[in-house]
């Protein structure tokens, strides 16, 4: 492959875009200085290069990987493009660039400058999902269960089929107002995503009230003040993930957020 670095890759930001952009970085021969989504994409002295999403193009690229590389590595890919890791496409290809050279074994390249940061960011994002799938707590919110997030990663759609499994027959919507991405799934049949900066659901029910207070207070009375270790509990319990928890969030300051682009 020849290499050019005054290009700039402009593509939809999604993932079957972004194997597009690895398609076309071979159909070219060339390695851009960067790949941004559309609504990224800022005035450049570089020339761009527009990258239209072709399914059969991403189902090819996609295909490859396992192949050439390894199931491990398409599995990074995945994960990793679900990061908010700073220049991720660009990480991920030139990944993909080592990985068709070295095939199987570029997973093991743990310290290697182009594997370690994708390595360190597909570890975030396992780790995240794993966190946010043990603490989130739903709410009955009308007809629906919901519950709301704010991951540092887009973990969503690593979730998403946990909680299909777990409650095959719920109405239940995960909403990720950091991403602008939510997961609605009507009971007994298959929950679909959908992108939106909110969304607008009726308050909680005073059932539902009552029994979050009744958490709560067991919550406190089976404390054993004489045991309390804040440090293991933040060690084990992020900070971060108590707004999640029905016991540790401060009910009266939770505001669902306000109507935007979908209402339910």
């Amino acid at each position: 492959m020849s290499y050019r670095t005054d290009l700039v890759y402009r593509y939809d930001g999604s993932y079957q875009g972004f194997l597009c952009c690895v398609f076309a970085c071979f159909q070219h021969r060339e390695l851009p200085l960067s790949i941004r989504p559309w609504e990224e994409a800022q005035q450049s002295l570089f020339g761009s290069r527009e990258i239209p999403t072709q399914p059969e193009l991403a189902q090819r690229v996609e295909r490859s990987i396992p192949k050439k590389i390894s199931p491990l590595a398409l599995e990074w890919v995945r994960k990793g493009f679900l990061a908010c890791l700073p220049q991720r496409e660009m990480a991920l290809l030139r990944f993909l660039l080592l990985g068709y050279k070295r095939g199987a074994a570029v997973t093991k390249l743990t310290t290697h400058p182009v594997v370690h940061p994708v390595g360190q960011a597909v570890l975030a994002v396992e780790n995240e999902a794993h966190h946010v799938l043990e603490f989130l707590r739903f709410a009955q919110c009308g007809e629906f269960l919901a519950a709301r997030i704010a991951p540092r990663h887009r973990v969503l759609p690593l979730l998403a089929p946990s909680f299909c499994d777990r409650l095959p027959s719920e109405n239940f919507l995960l909403f990720d107002g950091e991403h602008g991405m939510g997961f609605f799934h009507p009971k007994d049949t298959v929950g679909e995503f959908f992108q939106a900066d909110q969304v607008e659901l009726p308050p909680p029910s005073e059932e539902e009230l009552q029994w979050q207070r009744l958490w709560k207070a067991f919550y406190r009375t089976v404390a054993v003040e004489g045991r309390e270790n804040p440090k293991l509990r933040q060690s084990r319990c992020p900070q971060r993930y108590w707004s999640l928890m029905t016991e540790l969030q401060d009910q009266a300051g939770q505001k669902w957020p306000g109507l935007s682009a979908v209402q339910l």
